[in-house]
């Protein structure tokens, strides 16, 4: 990256999570997000409703509300990688993204189950949840870094903070005089 690359026209330093928004690392994500509700959407409609009908009562309600929380879950993850691609694609603004029109609201959601009910629960249900939690999470960072309100202007450092740390090495080691 040139020195120029971390500057705006304006000037100010570049967000870089703007610039992740925009990345490759993005389109990673928005890949991994949509497999994630296709792979889940397979299951729920195939395997994983032949292996509720067999489960004891318990094990099928916490199946039921387990997925339940999975598929919105899964539909807000979706919402906001879409939304973000939109941005990213130019059809709309990040300002528009972030109206409350347009705006995605995330909630931090936990297993539906006690964790002893949850392990006795399809393996794959289980690794689709622990995956939708995983993602989510790091969604809601993404989203919490990408539209918090900005307080102060973020001011580009002075001097070097390498130099700096190089300089108090060089004077705790310098011969006494």
């Amino acid at each position: 990256m040139r020195l120029n690359d971390s500057v705006n026209e304006a000037g100010q330093p570049v967000s870089f999570v703007e610039k992740l928004a925009c990345s490759e690392a993005f389109g990673a994500l928005f890949r991994e997000g949509m497999s994630l509700v296709e792979d889940a959407a397979a299951y729920l409609d195939g395997a994983g409703r032949d292996e509720a009908k067999s489960l004891p009562r318990t094990e099928a309600l916490a199946y039921a509300a387990e997925s339940m929380r999975l598929t919105t879950r899964l539909m807000q993850i979706a919402s906001w990688l879409l939304l973000q691609r939109a941005v990213n694609q130019g059809e709309m603004t990040r300002v528009q993204a972030a109206s409350d029109r347009n705006r995605v609201k995330l909630s931090q959601q936990e297993l539906a189950s006690n964790p002893d009910v949850f392990q006795r629960l399809p393996q794959k249900l289980r690794d689709l949840s622990i995956h939708s939690l995983r993602m989510q999470a790091r969604i809601m960072h993404l989203d919490m870094l990408i539209y918090m309100p900005v307080t102060q202007p973020i001011q580009a450092p002075v001097g070097s903070p390498v130099e700096d740390q190089l300089q108090r090495l060089r004077d705790a080691f310098a011969p006494a005089r």
